[in-house]
């Protein structure tokens, strides 16, 4: 079919140069915010007098009907079209007629295109927040049931406090929760209409920019028409954000891994979300979560080829900007889904919490605690350290814990050793006494639980889905 472009062209475009320079293959899944965008616009030219009411009111009316029949698959996109701007014009046109060619008046493809991009990725982030929100209360749901659930804290990889599930899990709730502060700053900043900034310098009709921003959501147009139509800034910074948070999920997805093998068996998980092997029949693999870690370096990977797309792009538009969609269409899709699947799977997962508190007593997450002991009865710190090491040697030789000792063993390391201090070491002791804000005393993680309840509820309460 013919460019909407072609009036300037005496030849018709060589078939590899249209393959190469079409973007329908992908920007397709834009019809509906250029449409929307195409109404609202349409509306304005109407009540600016810049078309007739009758114009308006036709063009506005077949465009809706345009969208129904997209989404009822009555009509079809198909790939004639060098991208989804001259997809809904020409059906518009070959509906309406001369009518329809009325409707690109004071736009270019360069702010059209980029108020698809910000409709539909303010769109998307909004289902992003919806997916992070699920996941921040299915932490905090299992944070709340597991206050007292003792299990090592490790530096290292090494067991080294007593801790509790509540806390541990927590530490991923503030990684989330610093996450939702992010979408919410994308949100702000991308929340501008760029229509009616033309192809760079605006245009010679009277176009009514507050109008449409009003009617499309917006907060307000921009206010410089190259920055709008060569910004992409809003695109970069949420792959950013969904780069944090995948580094977020894949850091869990370790620990659950790890939990989840053998040696530890701090996790089951369900086999919904779980596979096997084809040859091992054993087998039960947390694929989920390694995926998840997978699928990280790839949303990492689109930032990386947007940034690099953008560098040194001079102003204002370039057709090299055609290359934001796939590697933000990539990224929004795969961190949704790596979102949502992980939401699910945690909410499912069973932990087996006297593995956990065996594992931390096993491990002499108590030492410190010990060395503790001992400076409390006198003993200097450095020499504490030094009986409670020997101690561990001790006890790792014949296969026990601290507690497994009789106190006549125990004072062979030192006489400052009383009965009292089976209750000093005992896990339940050596959480509950860590009782500053932040710390896993369970009278704390309550505060820090209720606290963060009333946080999620309130940013949960101020979704504005535009």
């Amino acid at each position: 079919m013919a460019q909407l472009w072609g009036g300037r062209f005496t030849k018709e475009t060589n078939d590899a140069v249209k393959a190469f320079n079409d973007s329908i293959s992908f920007d397709r899944r834009l019809y509906r915010e250029d449409i929307e965008g195409s109404i609202a616009h349409a509306q304005m030219l109407g009540a600016q007098g810049i078309i007739s009411a009758e114009e308006s009111s036709m063009i506005t009316q077949e465009l809706a009907a345009i969208l129904s029949d997209v989404e009822s698959g009555a009509l079809v996109i198909t790939d004639e079209y060098e991208d989804i701007h001259s997809f809904v014009e020409a059906t518009l046109i070959g509906r309406i007629g001369d009518a329809g060619k009325k409707l690109h008046t004071g736009r270019s493809r360069n702010d059209q295109v980029a108020l698809d991009m910000k409709l539909y990725t303010r769109r998307r982030t909004h289902e992003i927040r919806t997916h992070l929100y699920t996941l921040l209360e299915t932490i905090l749901g299992i944070m709340e049931e597991n206050t007292d659930t003792y299990m090592p804290g490790f530096t290292h990889l090494q067991k080294a406090q007593p801790t509790t599930l509540a806390h541990h899990l927590g530490a991923y709730f503030e990684m989330f929760k610093r996450d939702a502060g992010r979408i919410d700053d994308c949100l702000k900043r991308m929340n501008y209409c760029p229509l009616g900034s033309g192809a760079l310098a605006g245009t010679t009709y009277p176009l009514d920019r507050e109008m449409v921003a009003e009617k499309l959501g917006f907060d307000g147009p921009t206010l410089n028409s190259m920055d709008s139509v060569s910004d992409r800034d809003y695109l970069i910074e949420l792959m950013s954000a969904l780069s944090l948070i995948m580094m977020h999920l894949s850091r869990f997805s370790e620990e659950l891994i790890t939990w989840n093998s053998n040696e530890y068996r701090f996790v089951e998980m369900d086999d919904a979300f779980s596979t096997g092997s084809s040859i091992m029949p054993q087998k039960k693999n947390p694929d989920i979560c390694e995926l998840v870690r997978g699928k990280t370096g790839r949303v990492y990977g689109d930032l990386i080829s947007l940034l690099t797309t953008m560098k040194g792009l001079p102003l204002a538009y370039n057709k090299d900007m055609q290359e934001d969609k796939e590697p933000a269409f990539d990224a929004i899709d795969t961190a949704q889904a790596c979102i949502a699947l992980f939401s699910g799977m945690l909410a499912t997962i069973t932990f087996r919490k006297e593995t956990m508190r065996l594992s931390a007593v096993r491990g002499f997450t108590n030492a410190t605690d010990a060395a503790d002991y001992l400076v409390v009865k006198g003993v200097p710190f450095r020499d504490a350290h030094g009986i409670i090491g020997r101690l561990v040697l001790y006890c790792i030789d014949k296969n026990k814990s601290i507690e497994d000792l009789s106190i006549e063993q125990l004072k062979e390391f030192s006489p400052a050793f009383e009965e009292d201090l089976y209750d000093a070491v005992s896990l339940r002791t050596c959480v509950e006494k860590r009782l500053t804000l932040g710390a896993p005393g369970q009278a704390m993680m309550r505060e820090v639980i209720a606290r963060e309840k009333e946080w999620l509820q309130g940013w949960h309460g101020t979704s504005s889905d535009k």
